[in-house]
């Protein structure tokens, strides 16, 4: 409960809003949930992530036309760089809707640009993985380099990562969105009535646990790696490249524990008490927007050398 302290003027604001907003209107779902505290919060997180992103990713483009395209490694980042654009790409549409209180465009395309938070983030959080794991092989000379023998093999297996997301994943929220409820064409963003169903919950605490455990392993493992490596150079270890490495390896688990993490311990508290306090929708929606902060990541990781 001491998450939700730091709200506690917002979350009065909010009553306020919910207040008036339910003298105005008998549909709740046709109006713009979000308080003037809300918007600005949200505003300035996307506005961050369109900036910082977009910098990241166009200057990270460059540097990956001079590496080796045969590296497992290399392939995770150029797909990372694909999928923060695709992200980036839907942000200036939600600023135009927080700062003008309106969704001007169709539904469908409002389900696109909100499936897009999902999907980026669980497929940036699929590639982290996936970097992480092929750089600790290598650092227990498990193996001396982990390359693709060709670079279709790493076309092929770029493609296969994509074609399941648009098999499985672009249909799930394209479909299962809206499905249960009647939304205004003025709003968007406002898909909570889908929790109703016990399915989309038990899928929901399902990926919560995932995500959480496999945060807490890969927290565990870069640990242990680092006081491995620090009884090994103790006595210079800062002068050792070994060391920065593995330092640099917690840019993607910090991105983790600190922008995804926050966000799905929420989801659970989120599911259960959506339907008794409607403020929450607001709150969700700024950790939501959290997430998308991960869009940085790449300027990180050119402002830290690697």
């Amino acid at each position: 409960l001491s998450l939700f302290f730091p709200f506690q003027n917002m979350y009065q604001e909010d009553f306020r809003n919910m207040t008036e907003g339910s003298r105005n209107g008998s549909d709740s779902s046709s109006a713009f949930v979000h308080s003037s505290t809300m918007s600005a919060i949200l505003v300035t997180v996307y506005s961050v992530v369109f900036a910082g992103g977009g910098i990241g990713s166009i200057t990270m483009s460059f540097v990956l036309l001079k590496m080796n395209t045969l590296s497992v490694t290399t392939t995770a980042i150029i797909n990372l760089v694909v999928v923060h654009s695709l992200l980036l790409f839907t942000v200036p549409f939600r600023l135009h809707y927080y700062l003008k209180k309106k969704w001007v465009f169709n539904i469908p395309f409002c389900k696109m640009v909100s499936a897009m938070v999902h999907i980026h983030m669980y497929l940036t959080f699929i590639f982290y993985v996936i970097t992480l794991v092929i750089r600790w092989l290598i650092f227990f000379q498990w193996k001396d380099k982990v390359e693709f023998y060709r670079k279709l093999h790493a076309i092929a297996a770029s493609a296969a990562v994509w074609v399941f997301v648009m098999v499985f994943g672009v249909p799930l929220f394209y479909f299962e969105y809206g499905r249960s409820g009647l939304y205004n064409n003025t709003t968007c963003f406002k898909f909570h009535k889908e929790l109703q169903h016990e399915s989309v919950k038990a899928l929901n605490y399902t990926v919560i646990v995932a995500v959480a455990l496999i945060s807490c392993v890969l927290l565990v493992l870069q640990i242990f790696i680092l006081v491995k490596v620090a009884r090994k150079f103790s006595n210079s270890l800062c002068s050792h490249q070994e060391f920065w490495a593995q330092v640099k390896n917690l840019i993607f688990i910090w991105v983790i524990i600190i922008w995804f993490l926050p966000y799905h311990l929420f989801r659970a508290y989120y599911i259960q008490h959506v339907s008794d306090l409607d403020q929450l929708e607001s709150y969700n929606e700024v950790f939501l927007s959290l997430t998308a902060l991960s869009c940085l990541d790449l300027l990180s990781l050119m402002l830290s050398g690697s």
